[in-house]
């Protein structure tokens, strides 16, 4: 644990907690991605199958269920619960093209040739493209809502400060695991042109657009 990873987890979880927040407080699940957040259910649960075989930490258990409870909570408020506000018809990204390639891309490239291990690679390269669906729904659409915008900002900032964490686990502790910070880097480029604009607009009282 640093610093980084630490602050990394906090942006994490706001960004859980801003969305939980505006589906329920606005009882709407508009222009929320309900494809990214089931690709991110997916994400935590292959991640965390070894939550009952592998403890590390009360730190690290409490935030592996959290992040699992809050995903499947996310899920059913979109699908279930709030489902007439749904908006499928621009939710229309083929996730396939997602999942399919990291599901391979998992079996042939991981540390270790073990079920939970590929798990864990399917799991670190799925979530790097997982937002795509949220950010191809807002580019058809046109613009997002300023607390999507944040959240959406705060899983920018979460990724890039757990680079910034693998770049100090290197230097002070002599660790290197190039699946996650090839992943890592991945993501974070695709939040770049996002980060722009959130900066330009969103911080400056006006919606945000992304260029259809």
């Amino acid at each position: 644990m640093n610093l980084f990873r630490f602050l990394g987890d906090l942006s994490h979880l706001l960004a859980i907690i801003l969305l939980l927040l505006k589906i329920w407080k606005s009882r709407s699940c508009a222009g929320i991605s309900g494809k990214s957040q089931v690709l991110f259910a997916v994400v935590f649960t292959a991640r965390y199958l070894d939550l009952f075989t592998n403890y590390i930490s009360l730190y690290n258990t409490c935030m592996k269920v959290v992040y699992i409870a809050c995903s499947f909570t996310t899920v059913w408020m979109i699908y279930s619960k709030f489902k007439a506000t749904y908006d499928g018809n621009h939710d229309t990204f083929r996730v396939e093209f997602l999942v399919l390639p990291t599901a391979v891309l998992a079996f042939l490239v991981n540390h270790d040739f073990t079920p939970l291990e590929i798990l864990w690679t399917f799991s670190i390269y799925l979530e790097s493209v997982a937002i795509l669906p949220q950010l191809f729904m807002v580019s058809k659409t046109g613009e997002a809502e300023t607390i999507t915008s944040h959240y959406l900002f705060a899983l920018g900032v979460y990724r890039t400060l757990y680079l910034f964490n693998w770049i100090w686990r290197y230097h002070f502790e002599g660790f290197f695991d190039l699946i996650a910070i090839v992943a890592g880097l991945v993501q974070t480029v695709l939040y770049c042109d996002f980060f722009y604009l959130y900066i330009t607009k969103v911080l400056k009282g006006k919606k945000l657009s992304l260029p259809a």
